[in-house]
């Protein structure tokens, strides 16, 4: 469903607040500051668990509100309210009464964009309540049919809709619409009493359409009811220093949190990253390219402009392994001299931007994966991860892999469990010996959390040769 009238309605209503006072009030409230915004949000989303062949839960709620920043050198005042209106965003502009006037011009605004990665369209207007469970259902019944060893299958089904607009002194006004959906199908599977579980989920910014296709649904119940029939075979994890192959796609997570957040611009004006002051130093292997690319069509980590009014795009964050940049918002952007990327990132109103990430990962390799697996020869293949660990710092990390093999003289053997991979970022770059050239993106359900923030976001990788990483496994 695309809307025929301004989608805007959902934040300007009950005569609370009209576009042009919301420009009144901008110019107003932050013409002492250096930069900032008001930015309003409107955002409907659901939620349908079914577990045990039964509707669990399902969630409905729809929220609105502003968030009104103001920035002052290195100073930030910024205050929100669940409440669209002109007297709440005046009273929220006393805070920024706190701050010492600027010494400059307002920075400059962002570059207008007309690019539209995803539909205006509101996923959860066009399937019927009862559709929606009956999918559920539907799932749950195929799944169990699929295999007498499945004990028990959980559906996840969800979806949002949100409006918000970046309302600047000077005049900017940039306003963006954004969808997004998921399906997690998750299954455990029983054996001679033994319980193992497998997990797949897909999503991005669309309708709900794709989801229903039984095309979708029939392949997330295929890879999470296989990867749970590989765990029923897997013997325990070995330990020590080996060689890993790292399979495509969501594997990439692990290069999101070992080296992703090391990369965003504040941990390095701030020098607390590991990556800090290294612009032009080698700090991954030959053939090593990292981006960050926010302008990838219907992505779940995309957006056609980040909650600033910047426009997303590619950014390129190591080239055949020299480090060639960071991912910018706005305020760190300027106070390290560069310009903003379009990584100006927040959950909601509620919070204030940060440089954060949206689909990064690594890109393609030249080397066949068939020929990358057989000069493993005493190793282990990571196909999937879990959840995973890093600290920015030291930029050490911890990932436990939800499918992984053992692998002898270039073959895959046994499927273990209990393995992790233990290491540092900028040291595990250096260790890559071959990269694929089978670069995938993740399904679509990824999530970054950083400074009590959480925002969707994605990842991707080739097939990559890691020589000498530890794995942490349960074997004696």
């Amino acid at each position: 469903m695309t809307f025929t009238t301004d989608p805007r309605r959902f934040l300007y209503r009950d005569n609370l607040l009209d576009p042009d006072t919301a420009q009144r009030l901008a110019a107003d409230l932050l013409h002492r500051c250096d930069d900032g915004e008001l930015y309003l949000q409107y955002r409907a989303s659901e939620a349908f668990g079914f577990d045990d062949g039964r509707l669990k839960t399902a969630d409905y709620s729809t929220d609105a509100g502003f968030g009104l920043r103001g920035v002052s050198g290195e100073m930030t005042g910024f205050a929100h309210a669940n409440e669209i209106s002109a007297a709440a965003i005046r009273r929220a502009g006393e805070t920024l009464t706190l701050l010492d006037p600027s010494r400059s011009a307002m920075s400059a605004a962002p570059r207008q964009n007309n690019r539209h990665l995803y539909t205006d369209g509101d996923p959860m207007g066009l399937i019927p309540f009862a559709d929606k469970v009956a999918l559920c259902q539907q799932i749950d019944a195929a799944a169990r049919a699929r295999d007498p060893r499945v004990a028990q299958v959980t559906v996840g089904l969800s979806a949002s809709w949100g409006v918000v607009e970046i309302v600047r002194a000077d005049g900017f006004i940039a306003t963006d619409v954004r969808p997004l959906v998921r399906l997690n199908v998750s299954i455990v599977a029983e054996e001679n009493g033994r319980r193992e579980s497998g997990f797949f989920g897909l999503g991005g910014r669309y309708l709900y359409d794709h989801l229903f296709d039984p095309a979708t649904w029939n392949r997330a119940i295929d890879e999470a009811l296989s990867q749970a029939l590989v765990n029923l075979e897997s013997v325990e994890a070995p330990v020590g220093e080996m060689t890993v192959l790292v399979g495509p796609g969501w594997p990439g997570v692990l290069l999101h949190e070992a080296v992703g957040h090391g990369l965003e611009g504040d941990f390095n004006r701030k020098g607390t990253s590991v990556f800090s002051g290294r612009i032009g130093e080698r700090v991954a292997a030959p053939g090593v390219t990292v981006v960050d690319n926010g302008a990838l069509e219907a992505r779940r980590g995309s957006l056609s402009i980040d909650d600033e009014g910047t426009p997303t795009g590619e950014t390129v964050l190591i080239e055949d392994g020299i480090l060639k940049g960071y991912m910018q918002d706005r305020l760190n952007a300027r106070l390290m001299g560069v310009e903003p990327t379009g990584n100006g990132r927040r959950e909601s109103y509620a919070h204030a931007p940060m440089p954060r990430m949206t689909n990064t990962y690594m890109k393609d390799g030249t080397d066949d994966p068939a020929e990358l697996l057989s000069r493993v020869k005493n190793g282990i293949f990571a196909k999937s991860f879990g959840g995973g660990q890093v600290d920015i710092v030291s930029g050490k990390f911890v990932f436990s892999c939800t499918e992984a093999y053992l692998v002898k003289d270039g073959k895959i053997g046994a499927p273990v469990k209990g393995a992790t991979l233990i290491g540092d970022g900028p040291t595990v770059l250096t260790k890559v010996t071959g990269i694929g050239n089978d670069m995938a993106l993740d399904e679509g359900v990824g999530i970054c959390g950083k400074g009590g923030q959480s925002v969707p976001a994605g990842v991707g990788q080739p097939t990559l040769l890691v020589e000498g990483l530890t794995v942490g496994g349960t074997a004696a």
